[in-house]
């Protein structure tokens, strides 16, 4: 599981959907689920404002935030 992020990196690409870095940061800090993925794990968490942002990230780098998709959202359990 992800625990608190302390030193990330944020790549350009992570403010492609307009994601500002404190809401991307605080989904990632207080993650929801998380997806691994081969290489990369998806993160869903809640922005500031409550919004819920998928964030993709690998090795401590932030390379992709928005808003949380659907695919993401109905996970079966």
């Amino acid at each position: 599981m992800l625990t608190k992020v302390n030193k990330v990196e944020v790549k350009e690409s992570a403010y492609k959907h307009g994601v500002s870095t404190i809401d991307l940061l605080h989904a990632v800090n207080t993650p929801i689920d998380v997806f691994p993925m081969d290489g990369y794990r998806i993160v869903i968490g809640a922005g500031t404002d409550g919004t819920l942002l998928e964030i993709g990230i690998r090795n401590q780098v932030i390379f992709h935030a928005m808003k949380a998709r659907p695919k993401y959202l109905r996970r079966k359990r």
